[in-house]
């Protein structure tokens, strides 16, 4: 579970401006960061963009799915799947990736940056 202490809400898009049941691909601070939109789920997730297995920024393209309960995203070159809400590597490998924290206010998607 992420702490929200201290956390920067930034202004990321427009509701309007994603994809149901896909990611888009945001800059906020210099950083490449992926947003997802589970409608499925109901549910909303962010991670960085960055694959790293192979260091690409490919993972807003990756396809979303569910391993039993857990949200994930496979990378779209590699299939390394990733659990949205925690980062955790589902494939057996070691790497993980980084999640913020996501709300949805008047129609607008703000993440979470920890400062």
């Amino acid at each position: 579970m992420q702490t929200l202490i201290n956390t920067q809400w930034l202004e990321a898009c427009r509701v309007e401006d994603t994809i149901e049941n896909g990611g888009v691909c945001l800059k906020l601070n210099n950083e490449q960061i992926a947003l997802f939109h589970f409608s499925r789920r109901n549910e909303w997730y962010a991670t960085q963009n960055e694959c790293p297995h192979k260091r690409q920024m490919v993972l807003s393209r990756g396809m979303l799915g569910s391993l039993g309960e857990t949200p994930k995203v496979a990378c779209p070159f590699h299939k390394k799947t990733f659990a949205l809400d925690t980062g955790e590597c589902l494939s057996g490998d070691e790497c993980a990736i980084k999640t913020y924290p996501v709300k949805i206010e008047n129609g607008l998607v703000y993440i979470g940056i920890n400062e």
